[in-house]
């Protein structure tokens, strides 16, 4: 009887060992796939380095910072964390001994990720290999080295907790606006920065300059930009997981956003990402077209850009714009073509660049670079073609636009 009894209690702890080790397994797997989704390498990784050691220069008008080690490394890495130390940098955007952490970590937007979900991504954290590798010091210029000074930017742009469902709403709606507001944080990009580096709440999602990087993330909300109202879910999805779609390709800080983060979203997730941006697009009528150049300047822009465009853009976007989706879009009635800002453009004209290689665009197709090839005036004229030809209601660029962002950043 005894002995009986030893066997079974045996087997019940063995099971529960086994199922506390799936648990735990089940745990660390959801925490990897949110930390994808709120694209944690992107940051704490630096170019050949490893996985999650940071030390990536971070360039900011005010200076530059370098990103944390957040492996399990226990000197230099969050090895002596508790998950109680890591929701609270997560939440309140402060270091576990109180210390203000600089908001180029996007602690505004994770303050919406709930407690579950952060104690995945901690675990998740915690199975990976430790690298010894020392925090390097910021490289901020005075007065922005004195961290007190982010007591004035949280009071003024920094309002913690987290999300909470908008009842009116349905659960796939609510999913994918926690994603888009919390672990995505897409609203440090979408959203215009002022000169504190802030952002008001009106203004979240409706566009703007990203700094020092010279790429133009166009509103969420207008439908004149990458608002996507009219937009398929379909169209919508294959470009958050592709990078291609039949409406239009990313390129620039958006395709590493596709490539490290957004591919690896499960079908429910980008569907309702796609339902929630869909959802708060707002319409707004064109405007008429209008320029800042001469009229005699403007016509003789737009008559050598036709030049220019039929000789070395039509093979790919057609004579009229009408592109061979996905791969090659569209230009005609293209919002990214149309938008106020004509950064973008002109970049893609100059750099050229290539969609994110992604599981559903293995081999991406891509654009070769013109800045060798065109001189200033010449690229200035094809994309003033392009955003005033086939419909589109853009308004021309000048030469000087097109020599400014030659020197632009190319990462």
């Amino acid at each position: 009887m005894g002995s009986k009894l030893s066997i079974t209690l045996l087997a019940l702890a063995a099971l529960t060992t086994a199922a506390q080790a799936q648990d735990k397994s089940d745990i660390i797997a959801r925490g990897e796939y949110l930390a994808r989704a709120g694209d944690c390498t992107a940051c704490h990784t630096a170019p050949e380095g490893r996985l999650f050691a940071g030390g990536r220069a971070m360039p900011t008008p005010f200076g530059t910072l370098y990103t944390s080690n957040i492996t399990p490394d226990p000197d230099t890495g969050i090895g002596k964390w508790s998950a109680d130390d890591f929701y609270k940098t997560m939440h309140s955007g402060r270091f576990p001994d109180g210390g203000l952490i600089y908001p180029a970590m996007p602690f505004a937007s994770y303050t919406k990720v709930t407690r579950a979900d952060t104690d995945a991504i901690f675990a998740y954290l915690r199975s990976i290999a430790p690298v010894n590798q020392k925090n390097k010091p910021h490289e901020l210029r005075f007065p922005y080295d004195n961290r007190q000074l982010i007591l004035g930017w949280r009071t003024l742009y920094f309002r913690e907790g987290e999300f909470k469902p908008d009842p009116g709403k349905s659960a796939e709606w609510n999913r994918g606006a926690y994603l888009v507001e919390g672990l995505g944080h897409c609203s440090m990009c979408h959203s215009p920065i002022n000169a504190l580096g802030g952002t008001s709440q009106s203004d979240a999602f409706k566009g703007g300059l990203i700094p020092m990087q010279n790429w133009y993330a166009p509103s969420l909300t207008s439908n004149r930009e990458a608002g996507l109202g009219d937009w398929s879910i379909k169209d919508i999805t294959d470009l958050l997981q592709t990078g291609v779609s039949m409406r239009g390709v990313v390129y620039g800080p958006m395709a590493e956003v596709v490539h490290n983060s957004l591919q690896y979203l499960n079908d429910e997730d980008t569907r309702a990402m796609a339902v929630y941006l869909k959802g708060i697009a707002e319409p707004s009528p064109s405007p008429p077209p209008s320029s800042a150049l001469p009229t005699t300047e403007s016509s003789l822009l737009i008559s050598l850009g036709k030049t220019v465009y039929d000789k070395n853009c039509a093979s790919c976007h057609g004579l009229q714009g009408e592109g061979k989706p996905p791969h090659w879009p569209p230009l005609a009635n293209n919002q990214s073509i149309e938008m106020q800002s004509a950064v973008n453009p002109i970049r893609m004209v100059l750099n050229g660049g290539y969609p994110p290689g992604t599981k559903g665009n293995p081999m991406p197709y891509g654009m070769p670079p013109f800045a060798g090839l065109l001189s200033d005036n010449e690229v200035a004229a094809v994309v003033s073609y392009i955003r005033t030809a086939w419909g589109n209601r853009g308004t021309p660029v000048s030469a000087r636009e097109a020599n400014e962002l030659r020197s632009a950043p190319l990462n």
